[in-house]
């Protein structure tokens, strides 16, 4: 019910909020008379297909690419951030033009029915982007250059704990008692986690905030409740030894609050701290999450970021192109020996490609090679238009005279990647050529 509660504010909050700089962008071509023209609907159109089937990549990641000035391009990635989690997104854009770049961040409701809502939105980059939802859910960051404008783009995104551990010099593993466990023989539960250390070790705040408790009681000995406003949470230290905090202090993260002690109803255990987070109209929260650093590296990237922009193809059959970077991510399609590929960006060791229909999604990089030497030889049976993508009623941008011999750069859904003999490339369809000579055949890997 709590997360339905919030769907619901979420959805009332969307109507009355401003634009984002996206929005406002898009209106702005509107009120300029531009939204209908081809190049602005391609412009949106792209944006909404981004968003709408954004890669689903595992945390932490980073892509290195290039969204082309030309053609109207955005790189969107989903990801799941945990409760307790923080997400960093760090975009950077290497561009020969003072280029605004669009990083919008958006919430993936829980209903199919309802849109991606925003809930991060900027136009000013390099920056680094953070976001801590108090529940965890998918997210979608998307960015976009604005028109005619484009660059090498990187995108790094990590999670990291929302609260820095409360006990100087320890992690996780000195939490040695748990949220939930019975207490009094089962006759109550545990409303926080105990974490042990030596008596006297400073106890931290674990975000900024204000001190609006500093108090003796008889179960949590000498406490200090903090206040942090980003979270609308009470941070609970109980247990200490000493506090080093008065009423009303405001303290950053880090600061000092206090000592470990064994005070109150932990007189008979070892020194440890009593942590706990309440909520209102939540009751006592969980703290693990919230101080748990998520595990993983970051993957170097192998994938050659010198083929951004160029055109490569697939040096067998039955390649698969995946949804994410990773052999266990989804498979989009399969595809055939010399399948040309447009290469827009590199993560790990895949390619991030672009299908010549459009269809976009992750090879390994290791699977390709350059696009520029034939496999093999055809002769033109008849005058032909070549045309700029395999599709009927593609523009033509070359003829091609009958009789005239072109190598054959790749395959793809009936037609011929050809370059025609003054050096623009294309495409014809499969049956209006015939092989050169049988010296001329297919030669994998030429």
């Amino acid at each position: 019910m709590a997360i339905v509660g919030c769907e619901q504010v979420e959805v009332v909050q969307d109507r009355f909020r401003d634009m984002t700089p996206h929005e406002a962008y898009r209106a702005r071509l509107a009120d300029a008379g531009l939204a209908e023209t081809a190049l602005a609907r391609d412009w949106v159109d792209a944006g909404t297909a981004a968003l709408l089937e954004a890669a689903p990549v595992s945390l932490p990641f980073q892509e290195e690419g290039f969204i082309t000035a030309e053609a109207p391009g955005a790189m969107a990635y989903r990801v799941t951030v945990g409760r307790g989690q923080k997400l960093t997104a760090t975009v950077e854009l290497e561009s020969d033009e003072d280029t605004r770049v669009f990083v919008d961040l958006f919430r993936i409701a829980s209903d199919e029915d309802d849109p991606p809502r925003p809930v991060l939105s900027s136009e000013t980059v390099p920056g680094d982007f953070v976001h801590e939802p108090w529940r965890g859910g998918d997210f979608v960051l998307r960015l976009q250059p604005e028109l005619l404008r484009g660059g090498r783009y990187r995108v790094t995104l990590k999670l990291g704990a929302q609260l820095a551990f409360p006990v100087e010099g320890h992690g996780m593993p000195a939490v040695q008692s748990v949220f939930g466990a019975d207490r009094d023989a089962g006759r109550r539960s545990h409303d926080g986690v105990d974490i042990f250390a030596r008596r006297g070790t400073p106890v931290i705040a674990t975000s900024a905030g204000i001190v609006n408790r500093v108090d003796v009681t008889n179960l949590g000995g000498k406490v200090v409740w903090l206040r942090d406003p980003v979270r609308q949470a009470n941070i609970y230290f109980a247990h200490l030894d000493s506090q080093h905090v008065a009423n009303g202090q405001r303290v950053a993260a880090g600061d000092t609050l206090g000592f470990v002690g064994n005070t109150g109803n932990a007189r008979t255990t070892p020194p440890h701290l009593h942590f706990g987070i309440y909520r209102r109209g939540e009751g006592p929260v969980d703290p693990a999450p919230f101080l748990r650093p998520p595990r993983g590296d970051l993957v170097a990237t192998t994938a050659d970021l010198e083929r951004l922009g160029t055109w490569v193809r697939l040096r067998d059959g039955g390649i698969r192109l995946r949804s994410a970077p990773g052999t266990r991510a989804p498979v989009v399609r399969e595809l055939e020996q010399y399948t040309p590929l447009r290469v827009l960006a590199g993560s790990g060791d895949f390619f991030r490609v672009r299908l010549p229909d459009g269809v976009q999604g992750y090879v390994a990089a290791r699977l390709t090679e350059d696009a520029d030497l034939p496999v093999a030889s055809q002769v033109v049976a008849s005058a032909e238009s070549m045309h700029a993508r395999p599709t009927v009623g593609s523009p033509t941008i070359a003829r091609i005279d009958q009789g005239t011999e072109v190598p054959v750069l790749g395959r793809y859904a009936g037609y011929l990647y050809v370059r025609a003999p003054e050096g623009s490339v294309g495409w014809v369809p499969d049956g209006s050529a015939t092989p050169a000579s049988a010296s001329s055949q297919e030669q994998p890997g030429a």
